[in-house]
């Protein structure tokens, strides 16, 4: 583990904030590549005073929405029978996309509409794939944008301020992130929970 770090701090040091930006697009597209190994080390760094928290920041966010957007308008040209039919193949797998994760993407758009792409952004799994459902459901524009940006921002800066604080120290770092991972899934959870009862309240009225 320490020799990944190293390894990681490496580039983004060496690339810097075009690092940051370039990872975070990746992460964000079809490409399996965790933000947790990409963002606290850039938070570390930070730290240290060779890079600037909020650059960080900011790099990671604007590069999580061009990855999202790469996916957008794929699915948004290509359409849903296409992205469906690519969740068969073998090469689907490697790419972590799956028909199953597929369904559950584009279920929480049914249900929750533009404001999925938000709770999208900090559910495992669903984080990388919500935008295909987005882009072939036609969703509009702006509100993808608006809800991913909230998303992407909320939790790149947990992960930069989890290595600016902790980054020094990796078990710390470990155990806090395991601590903030499982407080977003609560926070997530409860959310869509006081949103479903203020919807089923509002129809009922």
């Amino acid at each position: 583990m320490n020799e990944l770090i190293t390894f990681l701090l490496s580039i983004t040091q060496g690339l810097g904030y075009l690092g940051v930006f370039i990872l975070m697009a990746v992460e964000s597209s079809f490409i399996p590549f965790p933000s947790e190994i990409v963002v606290p080390p850039a938070g570390y760094l930070a730290a240290t005073g060779s890079m600037n928290l909020f650059l960080v920041i900011f790099s990671g966010v604007t590069g999580s929405l061009f990855g999202a957007l790469i996916n957008y308008y794929l699915a948004f040209f290509l359409g849903r029978k296409f992205a469906y039919s690519f969740a068969k193949l073998k090469i689907a797998k490697y790419l972590m996309i799956s028909e199953e994760n597929l369904l559950k993407s584009e279920n929480l758009i049914r249900k929750y509409g533009s404001s999925s792409t938000f709770f999208g952004r900090l559910l495992p799994a669903v984080r990388q794939l919500i935008s295909i459902p987005a882009g072939f459901s036609k969703m509009n524009l702006f509100c993808f944008l608006f809800f991913t940006c909230l998303g992407a921002t909320l939790w790149v800066t947990v992960l930069a301020l989890l290595g600016y604080f902790f980054g020094q120290n990796q078990e710390l770092l470990h155990k806090y992130y395991s601590e903030f991972t499982y407080a977003f899934i609560f926070i997530v959870m409860g959310i869509l929970i006081l949103y479903l009862v203020k919807r089923k309240f509002s129809k009922r009225s």
